[in-house]
């Protein structure tokens, strides 16, 4: 039985006169642009229900693209090389902060050159409990998010560490960059997400989602834009960039939920990852780790207060 994935995306006003390949691969997050042109060239997309095998094509407002990714070969995780920010490593975890562009873990059109690639180079022990892809992945962050990730060394802190993820209890603090003022320095944002039906690469707020809750806090106001601090209590995926743009302050450089078109020539989203706290799985010692600003994060801030 085939295991193909098909992701369906349809093409909104902005996407007038585009390139399928540049649109892809700001809908697909996952998969490189040079892999989404290889697919492309091999008929596995298909425009309005129809192969399309020019990578130049130029789109229109309101059309379907079905993206057939094949089924994935049973690959060993190749260790590789790489300059890894480790912030913290004993026995049963590491602390990695995580650059801008890195993917977490190999997946469709990213089989290597990945976090969990690097992670294999440095450590040859990683918890298995993930699978052979994810070896050691507690938790993840978006492609183009910066900032802290735990990952365990042994099953027993794999397991703990999620004990406390599920219940809420694992501190998750980010900084980020939003579009336009608040009337409130602060809130709750409580709306259950799920995939949009109108595109599986994204999600969305749905009556049928996950309870999903970010608290925020306006941290600096920037003319037309607001530099906020949110805190997780609950960890779905495109969590705070799917509530930011539900309550209309979608993040600065978020072309997937935000505008197309960007400042300062942005195509991911200011979003950093900057504290993470969590009780030590076999010392149950209280730590607690923070993560400076990246320089391109500091670069925007600048601009803006100027």
């Amino acid at each position: 039985m085939s295991s193909e994935q098909v992701y369906t995306v349809f093409t909104e006003d902005d996407h007038e006169g585009r390139r399928m390949d540049a649109v892809l691969a700001e809908l697909i997050e996952e998969a490189s642009r040079s892999y989404l042109q290889k697919l492309i060239e091999d008929g596995s997309v298909f425009l309005d229900g129809r192969p399309q095998r020019s990578k130049k094509e130029k789109l229109h407002g309101g059309q379907r693209i079905d993206v057939v990714f094949p089924e994935p070969s049973t690959l060993e995780i190749l260790p590789q090389k790489m300059d890894l920010d480790i912030v913290y490593e004993d026995e049963d975890l590491l602390l990695v902060n995580k650059p801008k562009g890195l993917v977490v873990h190999p997946a469709a059109g990213n089989p290597d050159g990945t976090l969990v690639n690097g992670l294999l180079y440095h450590c040859k022990d990683l918890s298995a409990i993930n699978g052979v892809q994810r070896p050691g992945i507690v938790h993840r962050i978006d492609k183009d998010t910066t900032g802290l990730l735990v990952v365990a060394k042994s099953d027993i802190a794999h397991r703990e560490l999620s004990l406390q993820l599920a219940e809420h209890s694992m501190k998750r603090q980010y900084s980020a960059i939003v579009w336009f003022g608040f009337s409130q320095d602060q809130g709750r944002i409580d709306a259950p997400l799920g995939r949009d039906p109108k595109n599986r690469l994204k999600r969305a707020v749905t009556t049928d989602g996950k309870p999903a809750v970010t608290h925020y806090r306006v941290v600096e106001r920037l003319s037309s834009f607001t530099l906020i601090e949110a805190i997780l209590e609950t960890g779905r995926t495109h969590q705070i960039r799917v509530h930011m743009a539900h309550v209309k302050h979608p993040l600065l450089g978020d072309v997937l939920y935000g505008p197309r078109k960007q400042p300062y020539g942005l195509t991911g989203q200011v979003l950093h990852a900057g504290v993470l706290g969590f009780v030590h799985p076999t010392k149950k010692t209280e730590m607690c780790f923070q993560a400076d600003l990246p320089k391109e994060f500091q670069d925007i801030l600048e601009k803006l207060r100027s």
